[in-house]
């Protein structure tokens, strides 16, 4: 018992030196393996959501490209058929050709004042129609792009919120758009063609007769007259009205998608919880098309439209009657099908407008 009590005497700073030193290397032992353990998770953690992350980009831009192929393909030459229908039905210029026609083979069947009504009735319908068919195959070419990208975005949101379980996924070997209001929303762009056709035509008559009022039948038209006219029809419709006010055209004008209660000035928030998923989609799409980058877009592809058809026309002063015929014989080519139609190829080349719709795409909302 005395040497062991010797023994602690003589040794017991290296012993408690010794316990402290295996105590703190285990401890420290410990803690490492703990931090090891909580890298090797975090990692694991991080290494799952790049793998989620991923699978839902590529299940966004299946989805997209899906969208996006039904659009050109199937929504697109739907609604340009619609259109060019719709055109050729309520602007008939045969009936004033086959008059004149008459009167030309039959000398006494039309007096002169019934040539010159015909011609001037004939003048205006032309450049109405041309007009019209400018500005219709842009904006529908347009707003299928719009539809695409807002149908992105929901895909995007009900992607982040619904990992797995989302009525928006593309499954293997999927390719149409699912639920009712989507289909029902790439419908709505029919909406021109079925519903607003009439009142659209009165209004680009109305620029017309404005702008072609001080022209006449023997006035010389040259591809810089052309271009200048057509222009002034485009720009005499945009800017009657209240700003934006051709999207009563484009989209159906339902009081659920206004902001303003009917005679008062006073703002009222939007109850998104009672609006159903199309009154939703209209909405955003209202608000894009309201934007003064749309806006841009729409002028830019304006001018590029109207570029073209002048150097296809290619007019060199000749009397504004003998180029009816041409104009009348080129309104079928700017509604002609997507494949063929080489005004809408011209619109999805334009730089600006390529742009537009990729920012758009990239901008979304945080779910």
């Amino acid at each position: 018992m005395l040497s062991v009590r010797d023994f602690w005497r003589r040794h017991r700073r290296k012993i408690f030196l010794s316990v402290g030193v295996f105590g703190g290397g285990y401890c420290l032992y410990k803690l490492y393996g703990a931090h090891r353990q909580r890298l090797y998770a975090l990692e694991r953690e991080l290494e799952v959501q790049r793998e989620t992350e991923e699978f839902m980009k590529a299940q966004m831009q299946n989805h997209f490209e899906n969208i996006q192929r039904i659009s050109d393909t199937i929504t697109l030459p739907h609604t340009m058929h619609n259109l060019s229908c719709r055109i050729a039905e309520e602007l008939d210029l045969s009936h004033l050709l086959e008059r004149l026609i008459q009167g030309k083979g039959q000398p006494n069947t039309l007096t002169q004042s019934e040539k010159l009504n015909l011609w001037g009735r004939l003048k205006i319908l032309s450049f109405t129609r041309m007009a019209l068919s400018v500005w219709a195959t842009v904006m529908l070419s347009l707003y299928t792009k719009v539809q695409v990208n807002i149908l992105g975005r929901h895909l995007y949101i009900d992607t982040a919120r619904s990992f797995g379980s989302s009525n928006l996924m593309v499954q293997e070997g999927g390719d149409v758009v699912d639920g009712e209001d989507q289909q029902k929303f790439l419908g709505s762009v029919d909406f021109l063609s079925q519903h607003s056709m009439p009142a659209l035509i009165s209004d680009m008559e109305a620029a017309t007769k404005e702008v072609l009022q001080g022209k006449q039948l023997t006035s010389l038209f040259n591809n810089a007259t052309f271009h200048e006219t057509i222009t002034q029809i485009l720009n005499t419709f945009m800017s009657r009205g209240s700003p934006h006010f051709w999207l009563k055209y484009m989209i159906p004008d339902d009081v659920k998608l206004h902001s303003t209660t009917s005679g008062s000035s006073d703002i009222v928030p939007f109850d998104m919880s009672h609006m159903t998923e199309f009154e939703q989609l209209i909405m955003e799409a209202r608000e894009v098309l309201s934007s003064a980058e749309f806006g841009g877009i729409v002028e830019i592809s304006l001018k590029a439209v109207v570029d073209t058809l002048a150097e296809l026309m290619g007019t060199t002063g000749v009397p504004l009657a003998r180029i009816l015929p041409q104009v009348a014989q080129m309104c079928p080519l700017l509604v002609e099908e997507p494949r063929k139609n080489r005004f809408i190829q011209v619109i999805k080349n334009i730089q600006e407008v390529e742009l537009f719709f990729t920012f758009l795409y990239a901008n979304m909302p945080s779910a």
